[in-house]
């Protein structure tokens, strides 16, 4: 498979030293890469509305005009596949990553060990888009990617499925349909399961999805779905 990466950053040299870093990880990996560098966030988005296939984006949060934030927020507007790994200098951007289900934070001076053990994480979260679950509705099977899914709730002896491209209702046991799933989901309730990706906030009783959904929480759930979260990011 071959792997599109942007690197954004207005750091010219910060920017050579990401490249480099990522170039020798591909070799290494054996992986075939391509490599795009942008100086601005106008730069990649003129790309973006063309070319909408980048898997990975490296992207510097401190920028003119249009920050890394916004940029990710532009591109997980109708996209949920593609990797997020912020570059910056201050912890205090970290929660605005939730928003935008980011990858990882790196700190300025960017570690390259630590760079690709997170490059090596996100080319297996693309490989995991590969997973998906078959869907019996009414209109008929219909396969849906793992990494879609944002969260299932059940409704007597149906399942209602949402995911970032609509909603799929299924005949099944909310039970039957966690067992399709992996560690990237968590059962919050007994009538709900989330996907940890899309949970942008966790309160004691309930959770915010990405899109502003409510789900609620069994009592007693907190600690071990904030646990399992703390674990997936």
């Amino acid at each position: 498979m071959k792997y599109k990466i942007a690197i954004c950053d207005d750091d010219t040299e910060q920017r050579e030293y990401l490249y480099g870093i990522a170039e020798a990880w591909a070799k290494r990996n054996r992986h075939m890469a391509e490599i795009k560098q942008y100086s601005e966030a106008k730069a990649f988005l003129f790309d973006y509305a063309e070319e909408k296939d980048f898997d990975i984006l490296l992207l510097d949060i401190e920028m003119p005009e249009i920050s890394g934030i916004e940029l990710a927020k532009t591109v997980r507007r109708e996209n949920a596949a593609v990797q997020i790994i912020f570059v910056t200098g201050y912890y205090e951007y970290f929660s605005d990553g939730f928003d935008v289900s980011a990858l990882h934070y790196l700190m300025k001076p960017v570690d390259s060990v630590k760079l690709c053990s997170v490059l090596d994480k996100a080319v297996d979260n693309v490989a995991y888009r590969q997973r998906s679950v078959l869907l019996a509705t009414a209109d008929g099977d219909i396969k849906v990617s793992l990494a879609d899914i944002m969260y299932a709730e059940a409704q007597n002896v149906y399942v209602i499925v949402h995911t970032v491209r609509g909603n799929y209702r299924v005949r099944m046991a909310l039970g039957k349909f966690c067992g399709q799933l992996d560690e990237t989901f968590f059962k919050a309730h007994r009538s709900y399961v989330v996907g940890l990706k899309y949970i942008r906030k966790i309160t004691r009783t309930n959770i915010t999805i990405l899109n502003g959904d409510i789900v609620p929480i069994s009592r007693g759930m907190y600690d071990e779905i904030h646990a399992a979260l703390v674990k997936y990011l």
